[in-house]
Protein backbone atom coordinates (compact mmCIF):
# COMPACT_ATOMS: atom_id res chain seq x y z
CA UNK A 1 0.00 0.00 0.00
CA UNK A 2 1.01 3.29 -1.16
CA UNK A 3 2.62 5.82 2.01
CA UNK A 4 1.65 9.29 1.65
CA UNK A 5 3.33 12.15 3.48
CA UNK A 6 2.39 16.22 3.11
CA UNK A 7 3.36 19.15 5.30
CA UNK A 8 0.50 20.60 7.93
CA UNK A 9 0.43 23.16 10.01
CA UNK A 10 -2.36 22.27 13.25
CA UNK A 11 -4.93 24.55 14.06
CA UNK A 12 -6.62 24.72 17.22
CA UNK A 13 -10.36 26.75 17.32
CA UNK A 14 -11.91 26.33 20.25
CA UNK A 15 -12.25 22.69 21.67
CA UNK A 16 -11.43 21.70 17.92
CA UNK A 17 -8.00 20.68 16.45
CA UNK A 18 -7.25 20.16 12.75
CA UNK A 19 -4.69 20.07 10.11
CA UNK A 20 -4.40 22.55 7.23
CA UNK A 21 -2.42 20.98 4.28
CA UNK A 22 -2.52 20.79 0.20
CA UNK A 23 -3.17 17.17 -1.44
CA UNK A 24 -3.32 16.73 -5.19
CA UNK A 25 -6.38 16.17 -6.30
CA UNK A 26 -5.99 12.57 -7.71
CA UNK A 27 -4.60 11.18 -4.27
CA UNK A 28 -7.67 12.80 -2.88
CA UNK A 29 -9.85 11.40 -5.31
CA UNK A 30 -8.31 7.66 -4.19
CA UNK A 31 -8.56 7.72 -0.18
CA UNK A 32 -12.46 9.49 0.38
CA UNK A 33 -15.68 8.02 0.90
CA UNK A 34 -18.87 9.50 2.39
CA UNK A 35 -21.44 8.42 4.48
CA UNK A 36 -24.76 9.03 2.85
CA UNK A 37 -27.99 8.63 4.82
CA UNK A 38 -29.68 6.69 1.59
CA UNK A 39 -27.32 3.99 1.06
CA UNK A 40 -26.92 3.36 5.21
CA UNK A 41 -29.97 4.54 6.49
CA UNK A 42 -28.17 3.41 10.20
CA UNK A 43 -24.98 5.04 10.29
CA UNK A 44 -25.23 7.70 7.33
CA UNK A 45 -25.96 11.16 7.93
CA UNK A 46 -25.01 13.08 4.28
CA UNK A 47 -26.77 13.32 1.01
CA UNK A 48 -26.85 11.04 -2.21
CA UNK A 49 -24.18 12.42 -4.24
CA UNK A 50 -25.48 14.55 -7.80
CA UNK A 51 -23.43 12.87 -10.67
CA UNK A 52 -24.57 16.02 -12.72
CA UNK A 53 -23.04 18.85 -10.10
CA UNK A 54 -19.71 16.32 -9.61
CA UNK A 55 -19.54 16.37 -13.57
CA UNK A 56 -20.16 20.17 -13.73
CA UNK A 57 -16.95 20.56 -11.44
CA UNK A 58 -14.98 18.27 -13.51
CA UNK A 59 -15.61 20.47 -16.83
CA UNK A 60 -14.50 23.68 -15.05
CA UNK A 61 -11.28 22.08 -13.91
CA UNK A 62 -10.58 20.62 -17.04
CA UNK A 63 -12.23 23.09 -19.50
CA UNK A 64 -12.63 26.67 -17.66
CA UNK A 65 -9.17 25.70 -15.66
CA UNK A 66 -11.46 26.85 -13.02
CA UNK A 67 -9.61 27.77 -9.14
CA UNK A 68 -11.57 26.02 -6.22
CA UNK A 69 -9.39 27.45 -3.25
CA UNK A 70 -11.93 26.68 -0.45
CA UNK A 71 -11.15 23.70 1.35
CA UNK A 72 -12.77 20.16 1.47
CA UNK A 73 -12.82 18.61 4.90
CA UNK A 74 -12.16 15.32 6.05
CA UNK A 75 -12.84 13.24 9.32
CA UNK A 76 -9.50 10.70 9.51
CA UNK A 77 -10.15 6.99 9.39
CA UNK A 78 -8.66 3.73 11.31
CA UNK A 79 -7.42 2.69 7.80
CA UNK A 80 -5.44 5.59 7.14
CA UNK A 81 -2.82 4.85 9.90
CA UNK A 82 -2.41 8.41 10.43
CA UNK A 83 0.27 9.82 11.54
CA UNK A 84 2.22 12.88 12.91
CA UNK A 85 6.42 13.38 12.68
CA UNK A 86 8.71 16.46 11.61
CA UNK A 87 8.23 17.50 15.15
CA UNK A 88 4.14 18.03 14.19
CA UNK A 89 4.93 19.37 10.63
CA UNK A 90 4.37 16.38 8.84
CA UNK A 91 1.22 13.70 8.51
CA UNK A 92 1.54 10.13 6.74
CA UNK A 93 -1.36 8.43 6.02
CA UNK A 94 -1.92 4.89 4.13
CA UNK A 95 -3.37 5.64 0.63
CA UNK A 96 -6.23 3.08 0.30
CA UNK A 97 -9.91 3.61 -0.21
CA UNK A 98 -11.71 4.63 2.68
CA UNK A 99 -8.78 6.49 4.82
CA UNK A 100 -10.90 9.70 4.76
CA UNK A 101 -14.62 10.74 5.87
CA UNK A 102 -15.37 13.33 4.22
CA UNK A 103 -17.50 15.97 5.97
CA UNK A 104 -17.41 18.84 3.43
CA UNK A 105 -16.67 19.29 0.08
CA UNK A 106 -18.55 15.80 -1.06
CA UNK A 107 -19.18 16.40 -5.00
CA UNK A 108 -15.70 18.05 -5.14
CA UNK A 109 -13.85 14.81 -4.45
CA UNK A 110 -16.36 13.43 -6.59
CA UNK A 111 -15.65 16.09 -9.48
CA UNK A 112 -11.96 15.28 -8.85
CA UNK A 113 -12.62 11.45 -10.20
CA UNK A 114 -14.24 12.72 -13.35
CA UNK A 115 -11.42 15.08 -13.48
CA UNK A 116 -8.04 14.59 -16.18
CA UNK A 117 -6.44 17.71 -14.56
CA UNK A 118 -5.09 16.86 -11.40
CA UNK A 119 -4.66 19.95 -8.77
CA UNK A 120 -3.68 20.74 -5.19
CA UNK A 121 -6.47 20.91 -3.15
CA UNK A 122 -6.73 23.00 0.22
CA UNK A 123 -7.54 20.50 2.84
CA UNK A 124 -8.73 20.30 6.52
CA UNK A 125 -8.28 16.69 8.28
CA UNK A 126 -9.82 16.24 12.19
CA UNK A 127 -8.14 12.84 13.56
CA UNK A 128 -9.56 10.60 16.46
CA UNK A 129 -12.84 12.25 16.30
CA UNK A 130 -16.09 9.84 17.35
CA UNK A 131 -19.01 9.49 15.16
CA UNK A 132 -21.27 11.62 17.07
CA UNK A 133 -18.47 14.37 16.36
CA UNK A 134 -18.55 13.47 12.85
CA UNK A 135 -22.27 14.38 12.63
CA UNK A 136 -21.78 17.64 14.95
CA UNK A 137 -19.37 18.67 12.28
CA UNK A 138 -21.51 17.89 9.64
CA UNK A 139 -24.21 19.74 10.72
CA UNK A 140 -22.62 22.85 12.20
CA UNK A 141 -20.96 23.17 8.62
CA UNK A 142 -24.22 22.80 7.05
CA UNK A 143 -26.20 24.85 8.82
CA UNK A 144 -23.61 28.06 10.09
CA UNK A 145 -22.48 28.80 7.05
CA UNK A 146 -24.71 30.51 4.92
CA UNK A 147 -24.61 30.02 1.06
CA UNK A 148 -24.67 32.77 -1.01
CA UNK A 149 -28.19 33.36 -2.13
CA UNK A 150 -28.95 32.82 -5.86
CA UNK A 151 -30.60 36.47 -6.07
CA UNK A 152 -27.29 37.73 -5.22
CA UNK A 153 -25.05 35.93 -7.98
CA UNK A 154 -27.65 36.73 -10.79
CA UNK A 155 -27.49 40.30 -9.53
CA UNK A 156 -23.79 40.01 -9.70
CA UNK A 157 -23.31 37.87 -12.87
CA UNK A 158 -22.77 40.71 -15.54
CA UNK A 159 -19.44 41.71 -13.79
CA UNK A 160 -18.25 38.00 -14.63
CA UNK A 161 -18.02 38.68 -17.98
CA UNK A 162 -20.51 34.92 -18.29
CA UNK A 163 -23.88 36.01 -19.36
CA UNK A 164 -25.90 34.74 -21.55
CA UNK A 165 -27.43 36.93 -24.04
CA UNK A 166 -30.94 35.50 -22.48
CA UNK A 167 -29.66 36.24 -19.17
CA UNK A 168 -28.46 39.82 -20.05
CA UNK A 169 -31.95 40.89 -21.76
CA UNK A 170 -33.67 38.96 -18.30
CA UNK A 171 -31.49 41.52 -16.30
CA UNK A 172 -31.63 44.41 -18.33
CA UNK A 173 -35.83 44.14 -18.05
CA UNK A 174 -35.80 43.46 -14.50
CA UNK A 175 -33.54 46.51 -13.69
CA UNK A 176 -35.66 48.79 -16.33
CA UNK A 177 -38.89 48.16 -14.69
CA UNK A 178 -37.22 48.25 -10.83
CA UNK A 179 -36.33 51.73 -11.49
CA UNK A 180 -39.39 52.46 -13.30
CA UNK A 181 -41.22 54.97 -11.03
CA UNK A 182 -44.42 54.66 -12.90
CA UNK A 183 -44.08 51.36 -13.39
CA UNK A 184 -46.20 48.56 -12.22
CA UNK A 185 -43.36 47.16 -10.57
CA UNK A 186 -41.72 49.91 -8.99
CA UNK A 187 -40.46 49.65 -5.27
CA UNK A 188 -42.12 45.66 -5.49
CA UNK A 189 -38.58 44.03 -6.92
CA UNK A 190 -35.87 42.96 -5.10
CA UNK A 191 -32.49 42.59 -7.07
CA UNK A 192 -30.12 40.92 -4.81
CA UNK A 193 -31.96 39.42 -2.03
CA UNK A 194 -35.36 37.56 -0.53
CA UNK A 195 -37.51 40.31 0.49
CA UNK A 196 -41.33 39.52 1.81
CA UNK A 197 -44.24 41.08 -0.46
CA UNK A 198 -41.65 41.81 -3.39
CA UNK A 199 -40.16 39.55 -6.48
CA UNK A 200 -36.92 38.26 -6.10
CA UNK A 201 -34.49 38.36 -9.45
CA UNK A 202 -34.70 34.57 -9.48
CA UNK A 203 -38.55 34.56 -9.45
CA UNK A 204 -38.71 36.89 -12.09
CA UNK A 205 -36.20 35.19 -14.16
CA UNK A 206 -38.26 31.89 -14.13
CA UNK A 207 -41.69 33.62 -14.81
CA UNK A 208 -40.21 35.39 -17.67
CA UNK A 209 -37.35 33.24 -19.39
CA UNK A 210 -39.67 30.76 -21.30
CA UNK A 211 -41.62 33.43 -22.58
CA UNK A 212 -38.43 34.68 -24.47
CA UNK A 213 -38.50 33.43 -27.89
CA UNK A 214 -42.14 34.57 -28.57
CA UNK A 215 -40.46 38.53 -28.69
CA UNK A 216 -39.72 39.13 -31.98
CA UNK A 217 -36.33 40.45 -30.97
CA UNK A 218 -34.38 40.25 -27.98
CA UNK A 219 -34.79 44.30 -27.41
CA UNK A 220 -35.24 44.65 -23.90
CA UNK A 221 -37.19 48.00 -24.16
CA UNK A 222 -39.72 46.70 -26.30
CA UNK A 223 -39.50 43.66 -23.45
CA UNK A 224 -39.99 45.81 -20.92
CA UNK A 225 -42.92 48.01 -22.47
CA UNK A 226 -44.50 44.74 -23.28
CA UNK A 227 -44.39 43.49 -19.70
CA UNK A 228 -45.34 47.09 -18.22
CA UNK A 229 -48.64 47.35 -20.20
CA UNK A 230 -49.80 43.78 -18.98
CA UNK A 231 -48.76 43.93 -15.40
CA UNK A 232 -50.35 47.80 -15.24
CA UNK A 233 -53.72 46.17 -16.07
CA UNK A 234 -52.97 42.91 -13.78
CA UNK A 235 -51.92 45.38 -11.11
CA UNK A 236 -55.56 47.75 -11.68
CA UNK A 237 -57.53 44.42 -12.10
CA UNK A 238 -56.27 43.19 -8.70
CA UNK A 239 -56.36 46.56 -7.07
CA UNK A 240 -60.15 46.78 -7.83
CA UNK A 241 -60.95 43.81 -5.75
CA UNK A 242 -58.32 44.43 -3.03
CA UNK A 243 -55.95 42.20 -3.69
CA UNK A 244 -53.03 43.77 -5.19
CA UNK A 245 -50.65 42.85 -2.68
CA UNK A 246 -51.14 38.91 -4.43
CA UNK A 247 -49.31 39.81 -7.45
CA UNK A 248 -46.11 39.50 -5.33
CA UNK A 249 -46.77 36.10 -4.08
CA UNK A 250 -44.28 33.93 -6.19
CA UNK A 251 -46.88 31.02 -6.86
CA UNK A 252 -49.55 34.22 -8.64
CA UNK A 253 -46.84 36.04 -10.14
CA UNK A 254 -45.32 33.17 -12.43
CA UNK A 255 -48.69 32.19 -12.90
CA UNK A 256 -49.63 35.54 -14.47
CA UNK A 257 -47.07 34.78 -17.00
CA UNK A 258 -48.68 31.58 -17.84
CA UNK A 259 -51.17 33.64 -18.97
CA UNK A 260 -49.64 36.87 -20.63
CA UNK A 261 -48.79 34.61 -24.12
CA UNK A 262 -52.89 34.25 -24.18
CA UNK A 263 -53.56 37.49 -23.39
CA UNK A 264 -50.78 39.40 -25.42
CA UNK A 265 -52.42 37.42 -28.17
CA UNK A 266 -55.96 38.37 -27.97
CA UNK A 267 -54.69 42.13 -27.21
CA UNK A 268 -53.24 41.37 -30.49
CA UNK A 269 -56.44 40.25 -32.21
CA UNK A 270 -58.78 42.84 -31.07
CA UNK A 271 -56.35 45.81 -31.24
CA UNK A 272 -53.99 45.55 -34.10
CA UNK A 273 -50.85 45.18 -32.37
CA UNK A 274 -51.85 48.00 -29.26
CA UNK A 275 -50.62 46.65 -26.23
CA UNK A 276 -51.44 49.32 -24.16
CA UNK A 277 -52.72 49.16 -20.66
CA UNK A 278 -56.35 49.88 -20.84
CA UNK A 279 -56.26 47.26 -23.82
CA UNK A 280 -54.82 44.26 -21.65
CA UNK A 281 -57.50 45.78 -19.10
CA UNK A 282 -60.11 44.91 -20.95
CA UNK A 283 -58.79 41.52 -22.03
CA UNK A 284 -58.56 40.40 -18.62
CA UNK A 285 -61.28 41.95 -17.10
CA UNK A 286 -63.74 38.75 -17.56
CA UNK A 287 -60.67 37.02 -15.85
CA UNK A 288 -60.45 38.64 -12.34
CA UNK A 289 -63.72 40.15 -12.42
CA UNK A 290 -64.98 37.30 -10.59
CA UNK A 291 -62.32 34.79 -9.71
CA UNK A 292 -62.82 34.10 -5.96
CA UNK A 293 -60.31 36.09 -3.81
CA UNK A 294 -59.10 33.04 -1.96
CA UNK A 295 -57.69 31.86 -5.03
CA UNK A 296 -55.14 34.81 -5.49
CA UNK A 297 -54.78 34.42 -1.15
CA UNK A 298 -53.84 31.36 -0.86
CA UNK A 299 -52.87 30.66 -4.05
CA UNK A 300 -50.51 26.98 -2.87
CA UNK A 301 -46.95 26.34 -4.70
CA UNK A 302 -48.32 25.30 -8.09
CA UNK A 303 -47.97 28.22 -10.50
CA UNK A 304 -48.99 25.45 -13.24
CA UNK A 305 -52.10 25.01 -11.60
CA UNK A 306 -53.06 28.60 -11.12
CA UNK A 307 -51.78 29.64 -14.87
CA UNK A 308 -54.14 27.06 -15.91
CA UNK A 309 -56.98 27.75 -14.25
CA UNK A 310 -56.88 32.16 -15.40
CA UNK A 311 -55.85 30.69 -19.08
CA UNK A 312 -59.37 28.56 -19.02
CA UNK A 313 -61.08 31.74 -17.21
CA UNK A 314 -60.10 33.83 -20.45
CA UNK A 315 -60.59 31.33 -22.98
CA UNK A 316 -64.25 30.62 -21.47
CA UNK A 317 -65.07 34.72 -22.23
CA UNK A 318 -63.94 34.51 -25.54
CA UNK A 319 -66.56 31.99 -25.71
CA UNK A 320 -69.42 34.69 -25.35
Amino acid sequence: MTKRAYAVSLVTQGKWRFYTLTIPSDVLAKCCYVSARFDDPLEGFQRRLDKKRAEAIAHYIDKDLGTIPNAVILSAQPDAQLTVTGRGKTIQFLQVRKAFLVLDGQHRVYGYTMAKTSLRVPVVIYNGLTKAQEVKLFTDINTKQRPVPNELLLDIQQMTGDETEEEATLRAVFDKLNSDRKGPLFQLLSPSERDKGKVSRVTFNAALKPLLSRFRDGDEARVSDLISGYLSAVRQQLSSRDADACMTNPTVFRALFELFPRAAQRVSDMHQDDYGTQNFYAVLEPVFSRLQLKTLKNPGTSYKKLGDKLVSRLDKSARF
